[in-house]
């Protein structure tokens, strides 16, 4: 009798795991919707127009939560535009989708590099050394040579009131 219950409790925990399984779409299988957004917001990119790639990419998104590829290219065009702060958030959601993407953890990295989070950028470098193995990758040469270079300095235009005084008293 007591087994009973128990059994009965496991049966339905592994039906309702199994029956939520089954609603769901192999990561592979990105909705076409969203790829063609996608395909429009890269020919927006490449013709200048960052806000309105931007507006496409984000909702090829919107469409397909998963579009990975959506993630980097946006994260790309945020670079573009000085934002690297929202890069590395938009990079960090690709590698939420796929920990072992190349490409997002070498742009993520870049991004690090120039909010200065060096020491961030160098475990992205591990990380892609690690996959890419005995042979060496593009993306791990590229990311070495930008922390080797090291983060832009700060002009007195991006310095706050609040540390210019700190500044002038030093």
């Amino acid at each position: 009798m007591r087994f009973t219950s128990v059994a009965a409790a496991i049966g339905l925990t592994l039906l309702t795991v199994s029956t939520a399984l089954q609603g769901q779409r192999p990561d592979d299988q990105i909705d076409p919707r969203s790829l063609a957004l996608l395909e429009k917001g890269r020919s927006a990119q490449a013709a200048g127009n960052l806000q309105g790639a931007t507006d496409l990419i984000e909702t090829a998104l919107a469409v397909d939560p998963r579009n990975r590829q959506a993630f980097i290219v946006l994260a790309d065009i945020a670079r573009a535009q000085d934002l690297d702060g929202k890069a590395i958030r938009l990079y960090r959601e690709a590698l939420l989708l796929e920990p072992n993407d190349i490409v997002a953890l070498k742009g993520q990295g870049q991004a690090l590099v120039a909010k200065g989070a060096v020491e961030r950028a160098k475990e992205n470098l591990v990380k892609i050394r690690k996959l890419c193995g005995a042979k060496a990758c593009a993306e791990g040469t590229t990311l070495a040579a930008v922390i080797a270079k090291g983060p832009p300095p700060v002009t007195a235009a991006q310095v706050s009131p609040v540390n210019a005084d700190t500044v002038a008293k030093n």
